[in-house]
């Protein structure tokens, strides 16, 4: 029997406040299909296709050591009932499985894949930009109030060095990565990452309004001491950003003539090409 598709969210869910409201009983998805989720109908959506599908849910914006000791929890509670599990990360989502599979014992045996969408492997230059024009003074000055530090990991400089000290185990252990990339044209970027976009582009090309396709294609291959692994790095069949990639959409695509139910579908389609592509994975 295939395993389990487990989604992992990225850093700062927008969807927080729903997930709130939802665990305190005082909100319920009245579609009841994940409309409002962080990846928006793309687990009802697997699973009219057969396959059993989790949600995760880390720290908003903790550090990447926190986030992904948070994860390997949840994945330790499902691999009890399930041995293995396959995890889609999105954004964040990737790097704290990374992180997890590497650095705490024995997950790499509880991880038979890892795709990553839109994970800035290599990190970003607007994490680069953002804490050097007054990210770090304000993740300190509000530190009491929300636990920001997971926006460090997201430096190139971190991202880096990470992958050099990673690179060894990532090569030697039985995971299979693969990566999933897109780009979207700076009018049809949602409105507020479009200043992102640009400040990307200038420095390091093609991105999706929050990462550079360079960075979410990550390598074509894992080389230490001996051991080869290929990474199979793919791209959207059709433009996206950053959200667009979780399945939301909003007007720039409808303005630019694009069927926003199509669009959706079209989307869930990447989801469903990944579970089918792991689901034979032992």
């Amino acid at each position: 029997m295939a395993y389990p598709i487990v989604l992992a969210h990225g850093i700062a869910r927008f969807d927080i406040l729903r997930r709130e409201l939802e665990a305190r009983g005082i909100l319920t998805d009245i579609t009841g299909n994940d409309a409002l989720h962080y990846f928006r109908n793309i687990r009802p959506f697997l699973q009219q296709h057969g396959f059993t599908v989790y949600h995760t849910n880390v720290s908003f914006a903790a550090s990447i050591e926190q986030r992904s000791r948070e994860l390997a929890e949840q994945v330790d509670a499902l691999c009890a009932r399930h041995g293995k599990v396959h995890i889609i990360g999105h954004s964040m989502g990737g790097l704290d499985a990374r992180h997890m599979i590497v650095d705490i014992p024995g997950m790499d045996q509880k991880v038979a894949s890892l795709t990553t969408v839109g994970t800035p492997h290599l990190g970003t230059s607007f994490a680069d930009w953002g804490l050097s024009n007054g990210g770090d003074e304000l993740i300190r000055a509000l530190e009491d109030v929300v636990d920001l530090r997971g926006f460090a990991s997201l430096t190139t400089s971190a991202c880096q060095a990470f992958n050099r000290r990673a690179e060894a185990a990532e090569a030697a252990n039985p995971v299979v990565y693969q990566t999933y990339a897109s780009s979207q044209e700076k009018y049809r970027v949602l409105g507020p990452l479009q200043a992102f976009w640009q400040i990307i582009q200038n420095f390091e090309g093609d991105n999706d309004g929050l990462v550079p396709v360079r960075s979410q294609l990550w390598c074509a291959e894992l080389v230490s001491d001996g051991h080869r692994k290929r990474v199979a790095q793919h791209r959207f069949p059709i433009p996206a950003d950053h959200f667009n990639q979780i399945g939301w959409w909003d007007v720039r695509e409808w303005l630019a003539g694009q069927n926003p139910v199509e669009y959706e579908r079209a989307i869930q389609a990447v989801y469903l090409r990944i579970a089918q592509s792991v689901s034979g994975i032992a």
